[in-house]
């Protein structure tokens, strides 16, 4: 790999741990601004369901808007875009205010994610495509490890808006750090519409970006929920939380380090299939765990798979059809946060509903989490077997 690659995968990777914290704060946050914004659970995790909406639908408009511009500036204003908007969110008075606002700044998600992972397949050489693209996906692992977890200590102690400003410091330096390390002139060649209409009806690539959406959505219909479920049904305090989120993050790096090294190795779609068949397991055995140990137990697999089989996907996407990734990034990025959107309002519903029955509020969410889940492996599996039978493993 080139110097130029080298350091800009860096700084790419930091700029993607600067998103999963943005992504991330509110589900790590969670608890203190339901209190203080004085909205119940189901209504704050709205905050994670229309900026997921909006992410989506975002993430291909602004990819066919952005395609000729020159990748070092773009990335560069979306990070300061982020830093302006979480700056901005950690001082408004209401939750009425905050959720629009809340929406807008994470377009900068729906551009950062997918256009950093089409500049480093350019930047990189084909032989490793699949590693440098699963390595700047480390960084939403690394925010899983010390972001997730520090949003929920700051939360709990400080409060939310702290957390929001901590993002918004982070995505200052992060934008300084992209534009220093990458160079001018990378530009993936823009998709034309006859290939944005072959990557929209090509039924195996398109089956493969739906396995994306099917396990965001049954994931979130748990993660969006993690802390809220920690502090009420396990009765874990704030040092606790943290604890749980940090367990989780750690091992979530430990996948997505493992996938990096192993990746060209055993195969993307493989990899894919076995790290959600591990997540399903645990939104399984979720209602079992009665205490924060036993918890770390039941989310170990969900952890190793849980930022890892994402990685996984973009490189199984961008090995399939080099000539169509930015589109296809594009859409699988869309497709990871239709899948929280879906999940998290679903999510929510549920608890709603168990709310106006008199049930226990999570009660049955790993039911829903688990149809998601079983529903992402099967067409993982019918989409990986379809593309062998065309000649392509990945």
């Amino acid at each position: 790999m080139s110097p130029t690659a080298g350091e800009g995968r860096w700084a790419l990777m930091f700029g993607n741990f600067v998103i999963g914290c943005g992504v991330m704060v509110v589900a790590g946050s969670l608890n203190d601004l339901t209190r203080s914004l004085q909205v119940s659970v189901a209504v704050g995790g709205q905050l994670i369901s229309v900026a997921a909406v909006v992410m989506a639908v975002g993430a291909p408009l602004l990819a066919a808007w952005v395609g000729g511009m020159d990748r070092r500036r773009l990335l560069t204003l979306s990070l300061a875009w982020y830093a302006a908007g979480h700056a901005l969110c950690a001082v408004l008075p209401d939750f009425t205010s905050l959720l629009p606002v809340r929406a807008l700044c994470m377009l900068a998600a729906a551009v950062f994610t997918p256009q950093a992972a089409a500049a480093m397949g350019w930047l990189a050489p084909p032989e490793q495509r699949g590693r440098a693209i699963t390595f700047i996906f480390l960084g939403w692992s690394v925010a899983s490890v010390f972001g997730l977890p520090l949003h929920s200590y700051i939360g709990e102690a400080f409060g939310w808006r702290y957390a929001f400003g901590l993002v918004a410091v982070l995505a200052v330096v992060g934008a300084a750090w992209v534009w220093r390390a990458l160079p001018d002139g990378v530009r993936p060649p823009p998709l034309s519409l006859q290939a944005w209409r072959e990557v929209l009806t090509h039924p195996v690539l398109m089956a493969m970006v739906a396995v994306t959406a099917l396990s965001g959505a049954g994931q979130f219909t748990l993660f969006a929920y993690f802390a809220p479920y920690y502090r009420q049904v396990l009765q874990a305090d704030a040092t606790t939380i943290s604890l749980l989120f940090a367990w989780f993050g750690a091992f979530g790096l430990v996948g997505n380090l493992l996938l990096s090294r192993y990746v060209d190795r055993f195969g993307a779609g493989r990899s894919v299939n076995w790290l959600l068949a591990g997540v399903t397991l645990s939104a399984i055995f979720w209602p079992w765990a009665a205490s924060a140990g036993q918890m770390m137990v039941v989310i170990l697999p969900w952890a190793v798979g849980c930022f890892a089989s994402n990685s996984a996907q973009q490189a199984r996407l961008g090995m399939a059809a080099p000539a169509l990734a930015p589109g296809l990034m594009a859409l699988n990025t869309s497709a990871i946060y239709l899948g929280q959107a879906l999940g998290a309002a679903g999510g929510g519903a549920v608890m709603a509903a168990n709310q106006l029955a008199g049930q226990a509020p999570f009660a049955g969410l790993h039911h829903v989490a688990t149809a998601w889940l079983v529903a992402a492996v099967g067409l993982s599996i019918w989409a990986g077997r379809a593309l062998v039978r065309r000649g392509t493993d990945a």
